[in-house]
């Protein structure tokens, strides 16, 4: 028997208690068998004094969104739903979300499943809401503090939007990011989310981990905060990009709850669920990673404060040893010289032979991508061919690799690139047609 079927046979049941929302904290209460969790996220400030059902409502949902993270440890086969009430097409909506974004999770741990018989939700029928008839105005902008959101805040600025940037966790270079942007820290929404160590504990004892569709977790925190705020949209940094598999022949996409069915079925969900509410779209989904960092070097200043590296998050480096370092690199390397980015990174990473299997995994067909948030391989390769004819009399290593592999590169033009699969709203489209141009 593997260590799924064993768990699963071990703990049957994963039960969703309680949420709690007041001024200061959210807290869940999830079980499993002996096992209690209750994880929390702590407010910046006394947002949530006078909570209505709507509100109530986003609060439960989170929840649900959060507790996927702690189902997994045991991938229990049945959950039930005791604080809060789901119709059967929701039920279905968040089995869906908890399927594909475990894609990663399934994969890695040779877990064999079927959205059929892998979790049944047992949960009373949910009430109606009542729609709420608010005015809603301006733009909550969650930051992570890559180039990605860096370039949506300036076309929002261009747009003249009034932005409010929505920080989980915030650092250097989340809260770097937006004062680069002329916002300053006190105009921020900073909650702190804590993981509650009982599952840590679980993980060391051997239970099952892995990937989850945290952008889930992002997507409702930030629509609590939203119609907490009365904020007109919530505004997203997805890119095209975030649509690919990572495995060649099969669908499992460490980016799914960044893609574009996630966003659909998340506006849906919105509108059976919530009435009239912040309005969910990614600015920068009709894009290429490649025209984000196209238009992100012209923006200068937000050079020594950016990052996006998850292994050196915690002390805002660039760890220069992973693959989104990698990916990163190559995108900037071409469009910006040596010296620059050796300023940002703190090392050359073209100069890294001990690299070469990542590039691959990064730029060949027939290799699996590196599970980081990165882009196509089409992208890389116009970005390795770009960086070498700008380094032609000394061209490092990586780059001589990359010509070893495709002599005579002709890469794909994505000067004009602009995927019309998009939920940009008009107002907006003009500043993202700048950008793909």
């Amino acid at each position: 028997m593997n260590k799924f079927d064993e768990l699963r046979k071990k703990h049957p049941l994963f039960i969703y208690h309680s949420y709690e929302l007041n001024e200061h904290n959210l807290t869940f209460h999830f079980q499993i068998d002996e096992y209690h969790f209750y994880p929390k996220w702590a407010f910046d400030r006394n947002y949530f004094s006078d909570n209505s059902a709507q509100l109530e409502k986003a609060a439960f949902s989170l929840g649900m969104a959060e507790l996927v993270s702690y189902w997994k440890c045991s991938c229990c086969p049945t959950v039930e739903i005791r604080c809060g009430g789901l119709s059967q097409w929701q039920k279905n909506w968040w089995k869906k979300l908890y399927y594909n974004g475990l894609g990663e999770f399934f994969y890695r741990n040779e877990i064999n499943t079927d959205f059929d018989s892998f979790m049944t939700i047992n949960a009373p029928e949910g009430k109606p809401l009542q729609n709420v008839n608010s005015v809603l105005k301006g733009a909550l902008v969650p930051v992570g503090g890559g180039k990605d959101s860096v370039v949506t805040l300036e076309a929002l600025k261009q747009a003249g939007e009034d932005i409010t940037p929505y920080i989980i966790n915030p650092r250097k270079a989340t809260i770097g990011c937006a004062n680069a942007a002329g916002i300053a820290e006190e105009k921020c929404v900073c909650p702190r989310r804590t993981i509650d160590k009982t599952l840590l504990e679980l993980n060391k004892q051997g239970y099952l981990n892995g990937h989850t569709p945290f952008s889930a977790v992002v997507a409702f925190s930030a629509l609590l905060h939203g119609i907490m705020l009365k904020s007109r949209y919530i505004v997203l940094s997805n890119e095209s990009s975030a649509n690919e598999t990572y495995v060649e022949g099969i669908n499992v996409n460490h980016q799914y709850s960044k893609s574009t069915e996630f966003e659909k079925d998340f506006r849906e969900y919105c509108a059976e669920t919530f009435g009239n509410c912040p309005e969910y779209f990614s600015l920068l989904r009709p894009l290429s990673e490649w025209q984000i960092a196209r238009a992100f070097v012209n923006y200068p200043q937000y050079f020594p404060v950016f990052q996006s590296c998850n292994l050196g998050g915690k002390t805002d480096v660039w760890c220069c040893n992973c693959a989104k370092c990698l990916y990163v690199y190559i995108l900037l390397a071409a469009f910006l010289n040596d010296k620059t980015l050796v300023d940002i990174f703190g090392c050359n990473m073209l100069e890294r032979n001990d690299l070469s299997e990542m590039l691959d995994g990064l730029m060949l067909d027939g290799e699996d991508k590196p599970f980081e948030c990165v882009g196509t391989k089409d992208e890389v390769r116009l970005s390795l061919k770009m960086a070498l004819d700008r380094r032609k009399e000394n061209t490092p290593p990586l780059l001589k690799r990359f010509e070893e592999k495709f002599p005579n590169y002709s890469p794909i033009d994505l000067t004009a690139f602009f995927d019309g699969n998009n939920f940009v709203p008009d107002k907006f489209l003009q500043y993202v047609k700048r950008l793909a141009k």
